[in-house]
């Protein structure tokens, strides 16, 4: 089905909301977002305060805006190369322990925010603009709401199936198992001050695999 072009209009405003996005990631580093201040994601975005409101309540926004970039762009790569249960699991985490190089601080201000506000992101909902900018080849998965914890369930019931999980650890209960191993692996990283992420996550990986 041929896509329907754009207007000019849509295609600027949502231009402006992500020059916001990518100045919030490029300044964040290894600082906490509570350090990275709103003037100056302006200032590098050349997008007014006002004009920052009008796409996002807050400055944490920002953080629930990436996880639903970041999660959806995951899912584009494991559509064009398969793969299922802990395979998969672990092209999730290799992504995160290869942004955790890049800018630290990135997930610990989002598991910082989510504990906060006692929540699991609710994924913003994205202009077709936004959707045709982000994911110019993949607009159909762009649409879709992404659930991480769907995502894990999905992933879990696969090991299960391929007999990968360890003996007494249901697809359920492996699915909660790797939503704490996703976060909780890389808070665990942090306070061991471990540089290698990646290894950090497979050892908890072991923890729920059969051997």
């Amino acid at each position: 089905m041929e896509e329907q072009p754009i207007a000019l209009r849509e295609l600027k405003k949502a231009r402006a909301k992500l020059a916001l996005y990518e100045a919030s990631l490029e300044l964040i580093g290894e600082k906490s977002f509570r350090d990275v201040y709103l003037d100056d994601i302006c200032r590098k975005a050349e997008v007014s305060k006002v004009t920052f409101f009008k796409f996002f309540r807050q400055k944490e926004d920002v953080l629930v805006y990436y996880m639903r970039v970041w999660l959806t762009l995951r899912i584009i790569e494991l559509s064009e190369e398969p793969k299922r249960g802990i395979a998969a699991v672990r092209h999730l985490l290799l992504a995160v322990a290869a942004e955790a190089k890049r800018r630290s601080g990135l997930m610990l201000s989002l598991i910082s925010f989510l504990s906060e506000m006692r929540m699991h992101p609710c994924m913003p909902e994205l202009s077709e603009a936004e959707i045709s900018l982000l994911f110019p080849e993949h607009r159909r998965i762009g649409r879709e709401e992404p659930n991480l914890f769907l995502l894990f369930q999905q992933l879990a019931e696969e090991a299960e199936a391929d007999g990968e999980l360890r003996e007494g650890i249901t697809s359920e209960t492996g699915a909660q198992l790797l939503l704490t191993i996703f976060y909780g692996g890389f808070l665990t990283a942090h306070l061991y001050q471990s540089q290698d992420v990646m290894e950090v996550y497979e050892a908890h990986l072991r923890l729920l695999r059969r051997d």
